[in-house]
C-alpha cells in the first residue's frame, strides 16, 4: 500500500511539472486538472517566496506640501518691523500672500516700499515668519530695495517656488513713469535659502 501511494504521488508531480504522463488524447491536449494543479503550485511558490523577503523599512513621513493660507493664518506684515529706510515716510505694503512654505509654519510674502509723497519708490519683498517674541519678523529678504524695481505681482506655484513680476530702470535717466527693464522673478528654495532667478519679459506684462 505504501509503494503505491508513493508511486501515484509521483505521477502527480509529474503532471504538475507538466511531463507527458499528464497528457489524454493525443500530445496537444492536457488533462483538466493539470492547470489546476500548476496555479496551485505557482501561488505557493509566489507566497513562500513573499513570506521569505518581507518588505523592508517602514514608509516615511509624508513631505509637507506648500499651500496657500488666509492671511488671518500667517504673520501680519503691518504689525512687522521692515528693515526699509524710509525717513520721515511711513512703510507700505503693497501686495503679498500667506502661505505654508513646506516648513510646516505659516509665512507671509510681501513687497513693500517707502510711501513717497511723488515718484515711483522700489519695492523689497521679505518672507516673513514668528519672531521669539511672537510678533512678525524678517525671515529672509528676498529682494532689495537698492534694486530699484516695482513689484507688481507674486504668488506661489504648486511645487513651493515663489513666482513674481517686476519693472524698473535701466538708468537715472529713464523716467520713472516708463519703465524699461521688465522681469518674470522666481524664487527657489535651496537648504536654509533662497534661489532667485530672473528672466526678461514684455514690458506689458502686469
Amino acid at each position: 500500500m505504501l509503494a503505491h501511494t508513493a508511486h501515484w504521488r509521483g505521477r502527480l508531480v509529474e503532471n504538475a511539472v507538466g511531463t507527458t504522463a499528464g497528457r489524454r488524447g493525443g500530445a496537444g491536449r492536457t488533462a483538466p486538472w493539470h492547470w489546476a494543479v500548476t496555479v496551485a503550485g505557482c501561488a505557493a511558490v509566489v507566497a513562500a517566496a513573499l513570506a521569505a523577503s518581507p518588505a523592508s523599512g517602514t514608509p516615511g513621513p509624508a513631505r509637507p506640501v506648500p499651500r496657500a493660507l488666509p492671511a488671518a493664518a500667517a504673520p501680519d506684515p503691518a504689525r512687522a518691523e521692515l528693515p526699509l529706510d524710509c525717513g520721515p515716510f511711513p512703510v507700505k505694503v503693497s501686495i503679498g500672500f500667506a502661505a505654508d512654505l513646506g516648513g510646516g509654519r505659516p509665512g507671509t510674502v510681501t513687497a513693500a516700499h517707502c510711501a513717497a509723497e511723488n515718484g515711483t519708490p522700489p519695492d523689497a519683498v521679505y518672507l516673513l515668519g514668528a519672531g521669539p517674541d511672537g510678533r512678525p519678523a524678517v525671515v529672509a529678504t528676498l529682494l532689495s530695495e537698492r534694486e530699484n524695481l516695482t513689484v507688481s505681482r507674486l504668488a506661489l506655484r504648486s511645487d513651493g517656488v515663489i513666482t513674481g513680476h517686476a519693472q524698473g530702470y535701466s538708468s537715472d535717466d529713464v523716467p520713472r513713469f516708463a519703465p524699461d527693464i521688465s522681469l518674470d522673478l522666481t524664487w527657489t528654495r535651496r537648504g536654509g535659502g533662497w534661489d532667485r532667478s530672473q528672466t526678461a519679459a514684455p514690458l506689458s506684462a502686469t
